[in-house]
């Protein structure tokens, strides 16, 4: 029930279509949540994200667009609290390659700005840490036509990069290589 639940919550859907000069709009919305118990101790982790995207579709193959993500997660441990708020602002660049009218393989290309806000609060004492830096990524998906336009995305994971700068902080850089570790379904409508 539990990885059920985990692919609902990361279950992606956008409205793909492969015909020139349509509009592409999608997204995704994902939810986490996280309770241990260590004795006496517990702490609870939520979390949930939302990334809208819409694009441009100026040839039967490819469509360019603009993509956003807004998180935020709280984590509670006693009389700590620790909220982070993320924010990406960026472009994609998707390239479809039909095999059939039912099955279709798309890569997009994720290109764009982050930034991210940690407030740390224990009792009456507050810490607030920004940090921004960017972020590139690479997805390969395939999409299958249910019905009139219909259908279901699959993606099995990516390529990514990412940079944080910790404001008066350490600098940190991400490569991460997940295919075949992450699996997220979608629904998607051809306009």
């Amino acid at each position: 029930m539990k990885n059920f639940l985990l692919i609902v919550a990361l279950a992606t859907f956008s409205f793909a279509s492969a015909q020139k000069g349509t509009i592409l709009v999608g997204g995704s919305v994902g939810f986490k949540s996280e309770k241990t118990t260590f004795g006496n101790a517990e702490s609870k982790i939520n979390s949930v994200d939302f990334s809208p995207k819409v694009g441009y579709q100026f040839h039967d193959s490819w469509t360019a667009g603009i993509e956003t993500s807004f998180g935020s997660s709280k984590d509670e441990q006693g009389n700590t609290e620790e909220k982070i708020n993320t924010t990406k602002v960026g472009a994609f660049l998707r390239y479809t390659v039909p095999f059939s009218e039912s099955f279709a393989f798309f890569t997009e290309l994720g290109v764009g700005y982050q930034g991210q806000k940690l407030t740390e609060t224990t009792g009456p004492i507050s810490a607030e840490q920004k940090a921004n830096g960017m972020y590139v990524g690479i997805t390969p998906a395939l999409f299958i036509n249910m019905s009139k336009g219909f259908g279901l995305n699959f993606n099995i994971g990516g390529l990514g990069y990412n940079t944080l700068n910790v404001d008066n902080g350490p600098e940190t850089k991400t490569f991460d290589f997940n295919l075949g570790k992450a699996f997220n379904v979608g629904i998607s409508k051809n306009f």
